[in-house]
């Protein structure tokens, strides 16, 4: 069986859930590196500085976002690290890991909705060249769409067991 290492009261599907997330954000971000560094995944356009570096930023920012869905389910997400400056080794108050996530949920549904029904289809058609890139493209983009329900289970899950009173935390849930 696969062995989460996340807090003792975290709900077994919370946990899975954070760690699912940066996994459904890196096949999109792998298709972007792919595209910009010439490989056949997608009509080459001609490349040039700008375009690699916002692909790489894009990746890295994407990433790194996603990433922090792990501290709604690590120790970090409730203590700070004591690295950071100025508020390392308090306690995270937990609006202030709720409230992000829930508005990276808005934003998330808001581009996920907007991108699916206006510009999709007209995308894929403009960006791809053969039928094979087009599969490509939408099973790397396509992950994208779990991000927000993930996040947003997530999140409700940290919300619950940090605001639930300390003797029902010890019991935990699963």
């Amino acid at each position: 069986m696969l062995k989460i290492d996340t807090l003792p009261n975290v709900p077994r599907w919370a946990a899975l859930g954070a760690h699912i997330v940066p996994l459904v954000t890196l096949p999109s971000g792998l298709w972007r590196i792919a595209q910009v560094a010439g490989l056949p995944v997608a009509e080459q356009f001609g490349r040039n500085g700008r375009e690699v570096v916002v692909a790489v930023l894009l990746t890295l920012i994407t990433e790194g976002l996603a990433l922090l869905t792990l501290g709604l389910v690590r120790p970090w997400g409730e203590i700070a690290p004591r690295w950071l400056p100025l508020i390392g080794g308090r306690r995270v108050h937990t609006l202030a890991a709720v409230i992000p996530a829930l508005l990276g949920v808005a934003a998330l549904c808001t581009i996920g909705g907007w991108f699916t029904c206006s510009q999709a289809a007209g995308l894929i058609e403009r960006v791809t060249q053969t039928p094979t890139q087009q599969v490509l493209l939408v099973v790397c983009y396509s992950p994208l769409l779990a991000w927000a329900p993930l996040l947003a289970a997530t999140t409700v899950a940290y919300y619950r067991r940090r605001t639930m009173p300390c003797h029902d935390r010890l019991e935990g849930t699963d």
